[in-house]
């Protein structure tokens, strides 16, 4: 009941912002989106005794903020220059001793910031696209339908184990995750070719919902690795039967850099 009110909550604003917003609001709803991610995951790495430098990981977050008031131009430097910035920065404070950080923590904030940062910021690039705003569901609807469908599929029918990292997921969970959201996606590239004057191959459409459905499980996973290794069952107790932003975002995470191809060639379509 918790992750159904939750749910409730949160799609209505999350389709508010990327149906209704410009660029600008879309990309400080993002950049909060990754402060708080990114506050979880070095939290989590605190656990066990880390020290990531947690000011430059904010630093990073808040430029997605300003992600389209920088000439496009510009942009892909921006993008790269946050990692080379952030490292810089980094050693600099660990050579000068003005840091505690050892070598292993400025691994881990570069880490965060790739992790969090540079992938969630492909959210703004997709909504950014012509026709973004129709083009990003086909992330929202990878992660969320696959989750849906592989619960349900997993409680139904759900035998054999499927890795020691998720202890709940079963092979035939996954099988139904990745079955249900492709069939939806697929029914989603008819209602765009029909009503929003879209011109998409469906075989390719539901290829890519397949591939992208299994990158979702892929990152899902990934954070649940991270989770084992620091020794902590949720990222945070933020979204009620959720857990932290990062419990809700991890396949998100993973699919969003993985969809800018295909949403880059489909912005043109109309």
């Amino acid at each position: 009941m918790k992750r159904v009110l939750s749910a409730i909550i949160i799609l209505p604003i999350t389709l508010a912002v990327f149906l209704l917003g410009n660029d600008y609001i879309v990309d400080v709803f993002v950049g909060i989106i990754a402060l708080r991610s990114i506050y979880e995951l070095f939290h989590a790495f605190e656990q066990k005794g880390y020290h990531p430098i947690r000011w430059i990981g904010y630093l990073s977050a808040v430029a997605i903020m300003f992600l389209h008031i920088v000439p496009e131009q510009y942009r892909i430097m921006l993008v790269t220059g946050i990692i080379a910035i952030s490292l810089l920065i980094a050693f600099t404070l660990l050579i000068t001793k003005k840091t505690k950080s050892s070598v292993m923590d400025i691994v881990i904030t570069c880490f965060g910031i790739c992790y969090i940062t540079l992938m969630l910021m492909f959210l703004s690039i997709i909504r950014g696209l012509n026709n973004g705003k129709f083009l990003i569901w086909y992330v929202f609807l990878a992660s969320w339908l696959t989750d849906v469908f592989a619960y349900l599929t997993g409680k139904a029918v759900g035998k054999h184990h499927f890795t020691d990292i998720s202890p709940n997921k079963t092979i035939e969970g996954c099988i139904g995750g990745t079955l249900g959201a492709t069939i939806l996606i697929v029914i989603y590239t008819i209602l765009l070719n029909k009503f929003a004057g879209f011109d998409i191959n469906v075989i390719i459409a539901g290829l890519v919902g397949i591939l992208l459905s299994i990158i979702g499980q892929i990152g899902d996973l990934s954070a649940s690795c991270i989770k084992r290794h620091v020794g902590i069952k949720d990222y945070s107790d933020l979204i009620p039967g959720h857990g932290g932003m990062v419990d809700r975002l991890d396949s998100v995470i993973f699919i969003a850099p993985f969809a800018v191809s295909y949403t880059h060639l489909r912005a043109h379509e109309t």
